[in-house]
């Protein structure tokens, strides 16, 4: 196995202490980007996954309409520690990549197929998650730190009118990304031997 590509996996982890220094250019994160959704498989060939990347103020501008949706749900007396997790970690980032499936696709197959309808939805959640790994195994491989947060469905509209988003994109996902401002807790693995099974 090539030694690279083990590195890069290994080298991915869940980063929440981000800084807004670039460590790379916006073209190479983008290349990044662009290479994945390029090559990542996708059920049927569909290729339904639709990325934003979003720098300096647009970036801002997220987590900004993040904490305004937050505060309208989320008690009074613990938006606090809510606001502090966005602005001392994601925001704090350098930017953020969002992570949407085109439903016009989806369902578009679902009519289509229609033995496999069910399906379609569930595969569409497996090739998004492919590229995300992608994406997030390559941005750490450059040196940069990521995680993957969930405020959708929260967030979706906001998102859509203010980016001015296609309806039929539906936010899966989002990325903070950002220099390592301090390393990762170690991670504990679970043991292998109940995990994987072989048969010869």
């Amino acid at each position: 196995m090539t030694s690279n590509f083990w590195d890069a996996v290994i080298k991915r982890r869940s980063h929440y202490a981000l800084g807004k220094q670039a460590v790379t250019t916006d073209q190479s994160v983008m290349e990044v980007v662009q290479k994945a959704v390029l090559h990542a498989p996708s059920a049927f060939n569909s290729q339904s996954a639709r990325i934003v990347v979003l720098f300096g103020e647009e970036h801002k501008k997220l987590w900004h309409l993040t904490k305004e949706v937050l505060q309208t749900v989320v008690p009074e007396s613990a938006f606090a520690v809510t606001a502090a997790k966005i602005d001392d970690s994601f925001a704090a980032g350098y930017g953020t990549i969002l992570f949407f499936e085109d439903q016009a696709i989806v369902e578009g197959l679902q009519a289509r197929f229609a033995a496999y309808a069910e399906n379609f939805p569930v595969w569409s959640q497996q090739s998004s998650a492919i590229v995300q790994y992608i994406i997030w195994t390559g941005l750490c491989a450059e040196g940069w730190g990521c995680s993957l947060q969930h405020y959708n469905p929260l967030i979706d509209q906001k998102v859509t009118e203010t980016w001015s988003l296609s309806p039929t994109w539906r936010l899966v996902a989002q990325m903070p990304f950002g220099n390592v401002m301090a390393a990762p807790a170690s991670k504990n693995f679970e043991g292998l031997d109940e995990r994987v099974v072989q048969f010869s």
